[in-house]
């Protein structure tokens, strides 16, 4: 099992930045992919962005390119999601998941482990 945990959500004003941080615990594998997810009430959970484990490849969704940067510390079995330039439509609840096949998803149910999520609210 590997335990997920978030941390870094809050209330931005539109154009601020947020770094949400998500730490893994538990069992951990080198081929693990680790992405953000994010979902709005009464909708889907989408994609955001996944990062390799050796951090070489990453993949963003065409909402977030050119704002947001995903990062991973392996020795501290830390992803970060750097978001900047926020915009109200960013407004969500994170999740940090993990996958154990190697490869970058952007399909939610492809993930194997989810963390609790955090709350991300961008003003206007």
């Amino acid at each position: 099992q590997v335990q997920l945990v978030e941390s870094g959500g809050g209330l931005v004003q539109a154009g601020g930045s947020l770094r949400l941080s998500c730490t893994a615990s538990g069992r951990t594998f080198s081929s693990t992919v680790m992405g953000w997810l994010r979902q709005v009430p009464g909708k889907e959970r989408e994609f955001v962005a996944a990062i390799s484990w050796g951090g070489v490849n990453t993949a963003y969704a065409d909402s977030v390119k050119g704002r947001f940067t995903i990062s991973r510390d392996n020795a501290k079995n830390t992803v970060y999601l750097q978001m900047n330039s926020l915009k109200p439509e960013d407004t969500a609840v994170y999740y940090c998941a993990a996958d154990e096949s190697g490869r970058i998803w952007s399909q939610p149910r492809k993930y194997n482990y989810w963390g609790q999520g955090t709350q991300v609210t961008v003003s206007s």
